[in-house]
């Protein structure tokens, strides 16, 4: 017999909280196999395509294309042969799966089933176990009922029979309506707790309005004889006047752009920052870059040589590659420079992360931005690669702009900002030159160091770029 099998919306990296449906990849009917992509979703890092870790044939889906859902709220249910390597064993929800899934997306795959813990809302009357059919068949576990045994129920209330009150283990719920868990939720009732009238036990909304008009208070009747209540007038009282919404059209904060919103706001609101910047002649950096790429082998490019420095400039001054835990009221030096870049998409603004920067080449860290910077582009970027930077450059020089105060990227402590390079006139040995002039900016976080070191790094980083062979001391 089939097992039906509920797949909820896992966690998809650190800090995200839901996804939006971007398309279906699978119908109502469909067979699917372990590990197929089912649905893709857009969260506020990067497009997924979210693999099932069950094998069996779709019985329903949850949400339309365009829909935000909440990590955990179920996505697809899958009946799952009985018996079978992919439905052996009790049923269980999204967050845990067999051991025939390869799946590793935070939240199921290859680890274990872990027993998710339950909070069970006490009732005002005395419960009774009973078996709660789902779809498929009766769940397993439950204890067994004599038929002889009278019934243990709630009161009935005036719009109908109360459904008989269970509890139910854990596991797949035997409601299908989006509709009827929405009822429930807006009306605190555990649907564990219901026996569902459908068929083979299916929970229905007339078994939950049921429920909700069961646990409405009661109006007392009037005693024999005693005058009923005269309600009182209703005191004229002044309304003010409510001030007309604003014309326009509104724009969802949700995605990318809403991620971006949420940090940006974080950081204001918790990172005391200050900002410096200096001007330097970038021509001797330019000179340097072309005579690499002259030279053959993999192109150099100017982010890169800009990332070389930075991972330089903060061996000088680890207490900038670091995060500050108000919690322990302690500052956290970072061991590894996971360097983030910001790259404009059109989906937005992401920060891929180049991962243990200080460890790389400099062709190493060309290639690798120019992948990420690709991957971001068409977005492929997995959440892992957008998470967990501990410094980031900006090169906001790309837009045609000098200058720029960076917002920090939260955790982190400091932010490098990049303008253009574009010919200036320029005092260069005493003379007045045209020379390859950028400004570069520092923001970085007033409670892990003073301007002292924030200027020792912005100037150290001047230095590089106006004279590279500064960069040999440390190679």
């Amino acid at each position: 017999m089939a097992v039906v099998r509920e797949f909820t919306l896992p966690d998809l990296g650190e800090g995200l909280t839901g996804a939006e449906i971007v398309r279906w990849l699978v119908q109502v009917g469909d067979v699917v196999a372990v590990d197929q992509p089912v649905v893709e979703v857009e969260t506020a890092k990067a497009m997924v395509d979210v693999p099932c870790p069950y094998g069996g044939v779709v019985t329903a889906r949850y949400g339309e294309e365009g829909a935000e859902v909440p990590v955990g709220a179920p996505l697809i249910t899958v009946a799952v042969p009985g018996g079978s390597d992919d439905g052996s064993g009790p049923p269980v929800t999204g967050s845990a799966v067999d051991g025939g899934s390869g799946n590793v997306l935070v939240g199921y795959g290859t680890a274990a089933p872990t027993a998710r813990r339950r909070r069970v809302r006490p009732s005002p009357g005395p419960l009774r176990e009973t078996t709660a059919a789902a779809p498929g068949g009766p769940l397993r576990g439950a204890p067994a009922v004599d038929p002889g045994e009278p019934s243990h129920k709630t009161a009935a209330a005036p719009g109908g029979p109360v459904p008989e009150t269970v509890v139910c283990p854990t596991g797949p719920l035997p409601v299908i309506s989006p509709l009827v868990r929405r009822l429930a939720r807006e009306h605190d009732v555990d649907l564990r707790r219901l026996k569902g009238s459908g068929p083979e036990g299916l929970i229905l909304r007339a078994d939950v309005e049921r429920a909700v008009a069961a646990t409405a208070p009661a109006s007392v009747a009037p005693a024999p004889g005693t005058p009923a209540p005269v309600a009182p007038a209703p005191a004229a009282t002044a309304t003010a006047p409510t001030a007309p919404a604003p014309e326009g059209e509104r724009v969802p904060l949700r995605g990318v752009r809403g991620a971006v919103a949420d940090k940006l706001a974080r950081s204001r609101r918790e990172i005391p920052d200050a900002s410096c910047w200096v001007d330097a002649d970038a021509t001797e950096l330019l000179a340097a870059r072309k005579a690499m790429n002259a030279a053959g082998g993999p192109k150099v490019s100017v982010l890169a040589l800009l990332a070389r420095i930075c991972t330089a400039a903060l061996a000088r001054f680890p207490e900038l590659n670091a995060t500050v835990d108000m919690g322990s009221r302690e500052i956290i030096r970072l061991p590894g420079v996971h360097l983030g870049f910001a790259a404009q998409t059109d989906r937005g603004l992401v920060v891929p992360v180049v991962r243990d920067a200080q460890k790389r080449t400099l062709e190493g860290l060309s290639e690798e931005i120019a992948r990420l910077t690709e991957a971001a582009r068409t977005g492929t970027l997995a959440p892992a690669q957008l998470t967990g930077g501990t410094f980031t450059l900006n090169n906001y020089g790309v837009f045609g702009v000098d200058g720029s105060t960076p917002i920090i990227n939260h955790p982190e402590v400091a932010m490098l900002g990049v303008g253009r390079i574009s010919p200036k006139p320029w005092v260069h040995q005493g003379e007045l030159a045209v020379r390859q002039v950028v400004q570069l900016s520092f923001t970085f976080d007033h409670r892990v160091c003073d301007g002292g070191t924030a200027g020792g790094f912005l100037r150290y980083v001047a230095d590089c770029v106006e004279q590279p062979m500064v960069l040999l001391r440390r190679l």
